[in-house]
């Protein structure tokens, strides 16, 4: 007899996601741009380009540059502003049978309630993420992501902005980054998505210049997986919200680590520079893994580590 294809489904914030497998914020445009590369029927979720209220330009060049194991970026969140993104690139992505997810952020609450009022009227945008690693200008420029009660407060002001799920992206450049979670999730986030870039530079030795001109950049890529692996496990035994794993996920076998950690869904970033079917296979060898295994559902696998006694 064959055995039965196995139960990829996920539950994530009211969604139910085909398979487990999204793409991270940055790296894979605005989706369009990988439809002669990807089926994008095919993937559990896309997660766009960060959007702002207005269109930003980004960072001035050299804005990426390749690390041993990743890569560092300051690309700045250029993007094409929320109007643009509803008026062009929406119209695409409606007709796609897959759960659009828009990156949001901005520089004040002010910026972030109005982006959740505005996409909370628009019925093809399945959820929000909601980028909390920007600087938060009326506090001196620090980040709100950092800040346990700048990160609730801005979760509670986004929350009464909008009947959306709501998705906290979390920064790794904290201390003790389940302070953060449980914060946001007291204030009415659905679910987290950790971890955004870590902050790093590198430097051109015989210019002795920065190779980056905003000097510091966010690494991402392979190097920060096992940093990336060890805070999910922390944070979904933390919260009990739903945890997207994000942070150097290559192959199937890096995305198994996170549900096995407790990660109900994982983002794929870096990977899509590398190899722009990275999801699709990622995709492949979750189902095969699970087949091999004997493991029905994806259920069964999420928070399924083994501690040592």
């Amino acid at each position: 007899m064959e055995q039965p294809s196995p139960d990829l489904s996920t539950h994530i914030a009211g969604m139910t996601l085909r398979n487990p497998v999204m793409t991270a914020s940055g790296t894979f445009g605005y989706g369009g741009e990988f439809r002669e590369l990807v089926d994008l029927r095919r993937l559990g979720a896309i997660v766009v380009k960060g959007l702002s209220l207005q269109p930003s330009p980004g960072n001035p060049p050299p804005r990426i540059v390749e690390t041993p194991c990743g890569m560092l970026n300051a690309i700045g969140l250029e993007n094409i502003g929320i109007a643009e993104f509803r008026a062009s690139r929406l119209k695409f992505l409606r007709k796609l049978d897959t759960p659009i997810i828009v990156n949001i952020y901005g520089q004040h609450q002010a910026d972030y309630v109005a982006l959740a009022e505005i996409i909370d009227d628009e019925p093809d945008i399945a959820a929000i993420e909601v980028n909390i690693s920007c600087p938060n200008v009326k506090a001196g420029g620090i980040a709100f992501g950092v800040d346990a009660v700048a990160a609730a407060d801005l979760t509670r002001r986004i929350r009464a902005g909008t009947t959306k799920p709501l998705i906290l992206k979390l920064s790794p450049n904290v201390t003790d980054i389940t302070e953060i979670a449980r914060a946001v999730e007291a204030e009415g986030a659905d679910a987290v998505s950790l971890i955004n870039t870590i902050t790093g530079m590198a430097i051109d030795i015989e210019a002795r210049r920065p190779k980056l001109a905003n000097i510091t950049g966010g690494l991402s890529g392979p190097a920060i997986r096992p940093v990336a692996l060890r805070m999910v496990w922390q944070v979904a035994c933390a919260v009990t919200i739903p945890v997207i794993g994000i942070g150097g996920i290559m192959n199937g076998r890096d995305a198994l680590e996170f549900l096995i950690a407790g990660a109900s869904a994982v983002q794929v970033g870096t990977a899509n520079f590398v190899n722009p079917r990275a999801t699709m296979d990622i995709i492949d060898d979750v189902h095969d893994f699970m087949q091999q295994q004997n493991v029905s559902q994806l259920s069964d696998l999420v928070g399924s580590l083994e501690l040592p006694s």
